[in-house]
């Protein structure tokens, strides 16, 4: 168990994040570098690109929940479900890393080195726009490892192939030099057999019958790659104690074109109390949708009704979701299909979202906002803001206005980008619509605004690599040139509450309308003027990184950590 501490800076991170930028866009693409050979951990420390304190920028926190309601039955399901999230963590490090995991890890005698190239997947610091953070590893391929590295988009974009946009598929060429596609099914078989095995094992252990419908047909999904059915079971689960999210699911580590999934896993214990206070708020969802600010057109379609929001304590991440920057919410399935029959289920993690409360975001506060609006930054305002950034998903339009794509296929690369940053600012203004009902009784609004304004500066330190970071950087920049905040002569920030919510309803009105007409040269200016560290916002963060601020946090965990 690593349990060293030594937070410090981060290392030049507007630089880096630059670096990073101009390197995917006009390097050559990425060699197939060899394994190091083995070094003497000095040795190996002296390929370092960045200082080794960057090395502690994650903060250690162990995943535990309490366990002593669940039946002997359940918590040998768990232990199931963890074999199973293992081994979508072993396909996540085929699809990020174009070497043998295991070779690459025991060839690092750095156990510092070691443990950050975990964290990160691979020698690129994905916090540090994936820049490598080892001498001899070029760039990282924007495909990442769903297509060959020298895939440039002219080329991809003009040939013609079967499944060429597929979710659940690698494209590989054929000796003339041609396009094809594999699915995961075949590619990774022995893997996803294995974890089908699991699946089933785990299904016959469930006390709840939807779970083990679930997990039965997920498992059948890992051979035939057709996720629908069990997104449609996954809906219907609303009593089970224990929760489970598995399979290819997320697309941003495809930066090339956003279209292919990386597998993923999450295990979770369901939070009763927490879950009874939030299921009220799904209900809304409709009459939000209808007052959305923007021309009526672009709020036509109508989210399912068959949605559900509850609070879990998540004992177990692998894969996409254990990469680097740790998600604290989810919010799917990301099937549009799904989405209008039926909605979306919400997934808050508190713990994990406690941790990052307590050590990263009011260590924030304390140093960039001013003293008078630091009592507004609260746990309940923290929390609120980031479930309602995932139920906000549900808001908005999912097919451009045409009729002729969905709004992820017209945006490609960019639309993972722009939807999280529709779905900040829509559930703040969802706060704001709910709170002027009477529905929210928690906090004032000005809790809301300084807790979301704190979050902005910590979640903008994921870097450019990230669909998070990329949103969190436009809306700053926005919100600079709206006026929502203001700097004081000591360099602090105060929100203008005033300022701040016309703001909001501009930047909603702004990413509704690209989306809705899946203006993809649009957003990618928007990205290229806004999505990118000004020089005073790479000074505030350069403030976060002299006081020491942990970037994220990384999770020690498993069943021996639970106790099973």
């Amino acid at each position: 168990m690593r349990t060293k501490i030594k937070r410090s800076p981060l290392s030049s991170l507007a630089l880096a994040i630059s670096a990073s930028l101009f390197l995917g866009a006009c390097s050559d693409a990425p060699s197939e570098n060899k394994e190091p050979s083995s070094e003497t951990p000095k040795q190996e420390a002296s390929r370092l690109l960045v200082d080794k304190s960057r090395l502690d920028i994650y903060q250690p926190v162990e995943l535990t929940s309490d366990l002593s309601h669940l039946s002997a039955d359940q918590k040998n399901m768990i232990g199931l479900l963890i074999d199973a999230a293992e081994i979508m963590d072993d396909l996540f490090w085929k699809q990020a890393f174009f070497g043998d995991k295991d070779t690459f890890l025991s060839g690092l005698q750095n156990d510092d080195i070691r443990h950050f190239a975990m964290i990160n997947y691979g020698p690129w610091d994905r916090l540090n726009g994936d820049t490598p953070f080892l001498a001899g590893y070029d760039a990282k391929a924007p495909g990442a490892e769903f297509y060959p590295h020298d895939t440039d988009k002219a080329s991809f974009s003009a040939a013609s192939f079967d499944d060429k946009t597929g979710l659940y598929s690698l494209v590989e060429r054929d000796e003339n030099g041609n396009f094809y596609t594999t699915p995961y099914s075949e590619a990774y078989r022995a893997e996803l057999s294995k974890a089908a095995e699991l699946l089933k094992k785990a299904s016959e252990l469930a006390e709840d019958e939807n779970f083990a419908n679930y997990l039965s047909l997920r498992a059948e999904a890992f051979l035939n790659d057709d996720y629908l059915a069990s997104d449609m079971a996954w809906m219907d689960m609303k009593t089970n104690p224990i929760e489970l999210v598995i399979g290819p699911i997320e697309t941003y580590e495809d930066q090339l074109f956003g279209y292919r999934a990386a597998f993923e896993a999450y295990v979770l214990i369901k939070d009763l109390a927490w879950s009874e206070r939030l299921a009220k708020y799904a209900a809304f969802l409709p009459e939000l949708q209808r007052g959305l600010p923007v021309a009526d057109e672009y709020k036509a379609e109508m989210p399912g009704s068959d949605a559900d929001l509850n609070a879990y304590d998540v004992v177990y991440y692998a894969g996409h979701s254990n990469a680097g920057s740790k998600t604290i919410a989810i919010n799917l399935p990301n099937d549009e299909r799904v989405q209008l029959e039926k909605g979306t289920r919400r997934l808050q993690l508190k713990n994990a979202m406690q941790a990052k409360f307590d050590h990263i975001l009011m260590p924030i506060a304390e140093t960039l906002i001013v003293p008078e609006q630091r009592k507004h930054i609260t746990f309940d305002a923290f929390f609120a803001n980031t479930m309602f950034h995932e139920v906000a998903h549900g808001l908005g339009i999912k097919n451009t206005l045409d009729g002729e794509n969905t709004v992820r296929g017209a945006l490609k690369e960019h639309a993972s980008a722009l939807e999280e940053g529709k779905a900040d600012i829509l559930g703040l203004y969802m706060v704001q619509s709910l709170l002027e009902k009477g529905e929210i009784t928690q906090g004032t609004l000005e809790d809301y605004y300084v807790t979301f304004m704190a979050g902005i500066f910590r979640s903008v330190r994921f870097g450019a690599s990230s669909a998070h970071g990329k949103a969190n950087m436009i809306r700053f920049n926005f919100f600079s040139q709206q006026g929502a905040f203001e700097q004081t002569d000591d360099g602090l920030y105060r929100v203008n509450m005033v300022n701040m919510g016309a703001a909001v309803e501009a930047l909603s009105e702004l990413i509704l309308t690209l989306q809705g007409d899946g203006d993809y040269d649009g957003v990618a200016e928007l990205v290229e003027t806004m999505g990118v560290i000004k020089p005073q916002l790479a000074s505030d963060l350069a403030r976060l990184e002299a006081a020491n601020i942990p970037v994220d946090i990384h999770f020690e965990q498993g069943k021996s950590v639970l106790g099973l």
